[in-house]
């Protein structure tokens, strides 16, 4: 397969002057579509906490979850991948910045009027 000379062209920049620039041709084998973000079945071999079997597929592991799926005849509800509001991702606590600064704010002017600490 023989490659094509490349070809070129003037391009105007809008402001009077004009370049002569190599022209690109496209990728005709690249969608104009982002890749789609797949989620698979799979999962590393986990043991159902209702059951004590290993699974390798989420649907099967949560059906034993399932009242009419485990021999206890129980509906278990699965926890553990719901993320907390008020734990950041790398474990430490979120702070409300404007509340803090309320509440900063308020304690120097209860103690510019004089007010004592109760306890």
């Amino acid at each position: 397969m023989q490659e094509s000379a490349p070809e070129y062209a003037w391009f105007d920049d809008g402001r009077g002057r004009k370049t002569y620039r190599r022209v690109h041709a496209p990728n005709l084998n690249r969608s104009n579509l982002p890749c789609p973000m797949l989620i698979t079945d799979t999962i590393e071999p986990m043991q159902s906490q209702a059951d004590g079997k290993f699974y390798t597929s989420k649907q099967a592991l949560r059906r034993t979850y399932r009242a009419d799926g485990n021999p206890q005849g129980i509906e278990y509800v699965e926890v553990g991948n719901e993320q907390k509001p008020h734990v950041s991702k790398n474990g430490g606590v979120v702070r409300d910045r404007t509340a803090a600064r309320d509440a900063v704010e308020k304690a120097l002017a209860a103690v510019e009027r004089g007010e004592g600490i109760q306890a």
